[in-house]
């Protein structure tokens, strides 16, 4: 099949769904099919080279920003455009992300969501153009439900089924002032009538968005995320200095004030000697202020030099990252709809502790790779944490279960092959909503 990918671009960090994406193309590519991902907003930023295919930024967020602004921004000449487009200014503009206000996100994507009928569609109509003179395909596939404005001219225009993944949205749009979160959910449910499918990382987050899409009976197919397990290497920690990893955004949503309270809690008991801590993954400017916040705490416990912190890391020092670790743990403050990083961690035979909300029981059921704990709970989370750093057979066990686990469900080839048949069944005419 020929296969169209588009999937927002970060600029400057590591996200989840970007890697997911990378990781399914390029598996999609191992078997036989021509996938095209076609990054927008901001150049993708992934753990390793993408290779030759890799595509250009086809709607810059700096155009779409000024023709949400300007109606008439989309009729300048080209060259503005491509000056203004240019990967190293987009990434720039990504560092200010952080400085858009509550109201100017929630105009940009109701903007976005409403398709033919928002100020935006003067830039997203280009898309559609590109396309159509990108040769034929077979499918569009969507990153995330926040492009779902494109879906209903992509199957009118240009008549090709469009399938979408699901991968969170929700806890973006719910943070959204009035009115824009409730027009945006109105919006997206009426785009939800041009999607094929939908495809969700577990039943928790199908059950879920189904709700809050008012989607059909049948519509969402649940896919779990996968890695490319090959890539990790089984963790071999100093048994001298036990050691507790967390690799997410720095941000307290992902739980990491949690984790700084139970592991001083943890430190402080004295039962795990020379218990340390490491935290890693995406920060960017408008996470310093929190993470300095955090530091401070630490340094008061006297533990400073007990935590160590690696920010926005290359895939090379991410797999040395999760090499060192003796246990795992990213507390999400929120209902998850997946959790990449727990299969990273698995992935490398490190045993994990996360809360019982979510999707991570049905991570922790299907992998067997760690235990779960009471959500929010610093003393709770402590108590496990505690519990799996004392008991080396158990460790050993989820260790030795995860690893397996991971590689037979959750790898790149097995999410392919699941794309794959959820495509050719979207592709099929008799599957049309209309």
């Amino acid at each position: 099949m020929r296969i169209l990918h588009l999937t927002p671009g970060t600029g400057n960090f590591h996200c989840g769904s970007c890697l997911r994406d990378h990781a399914l193309i390029k598996a999609l590519r191992v078997r036989g099919h021509d996938a095209l991902m076609a990054p927008l907003y901001l150049p993708l930023v992934t753990d390793r080279e993408f290779g030759a295919q890799e595509l250009p930024v086809q709607i810059g967020g700096i155009s779409l920003f000024l023709q949400q602004k300007f109606t008439w921004f989309h009729k300048l000449p080209k060259f503005v455009h491509t000056w203004i487009n240019k990967p190293d200014r987009l990434r720039l503009a990504s560092r200010r992300m952080g400085m858009t206000s509550p109201r100017v996100l929630g105009e940009m994507a109701l903007g976005a969501l409403l398709g033919t009928e928002g100020r935006q569609w003067g830039e997203w109509h280009k898309l559609l153009d590109w396309i159509r003179n990108h040769g034929k395909f077979d499918v569009v596939s969507l990153s995330n439900s926040l492009l779902t404005g494109l879906a209903p001219a992509i199957e009118k225009e240009l008549g090709l089924p469009v399938v979408c993944s699901l991968q969170g949205e929700d806890s973006f749009l719910d943070t959204l002032p009035e009115p824009y979160r409730t027009q945006c959910w109105e919006a997206m449910q009426r785009n939800a009538r041009s999607i094929r499918r939908f495809i969700a990382p577990s039943q928790f987050y199908a059950s879920h968005m189904r709700e809050r899409l008012n989607a059909a009976e049948g519509q969402i197919k649940v896919m779990p995320n996968g890695i490319d397990t090959t890539a990790f290497t089984t963790s071999s920690p100093d048994p001298n200095w036990p050691t507790i990893g967390y690799f997410a955004r720095m941000i307290h949503g992902k739980g990491l004030t949690t984790l700084v309270d139970a592991y001083i809690d943890l430190a402080k008991r004295g039962s795990v000697p020379r218990v340390k801590l490491r935290i890693g993954g995406a920060k960017t400017p408008i996470d310093e202020k929190y993470v300095a916040e955090l530091q401070r705490k630490i340094k008061a416990a006297g533990l400073e030099k007990r935590v160590e912190w690696l920010p926005n890391v290359s895939f090379k020092d991410k797999v040395h990252f999760f090499h060192d670790l003796t246990v795992f743990s990213v507390p999400a403050t929120y209902g998850e709809a997946f959790g990449l990083y727990v299969i990273e961690a698995v992935s490398s035979g490190v045993p994990v502790v996360q809360p019982d909300h979510g999707a991570f029981p049905e991570l922790i059921a299907a992998t067997e790779g760690g235990m779960l704990c009471k959500p929010d709970d610093a003393k709770a989370l402590a108590d496990a944490l505690e519990a799996l750093l004392n008991d080396g057979e158990l460790r050993e066990k989820f260790s030795r279960n995860g690893i397996n686990k991971v590689r037979q469900e959750f790898s790149a080839t097995r999410m392919a092959e699941r794309f794959e048949a959820i495509l050719q069944e979207a592709a099929a005419p008799e599957q049309a909503l209309h």
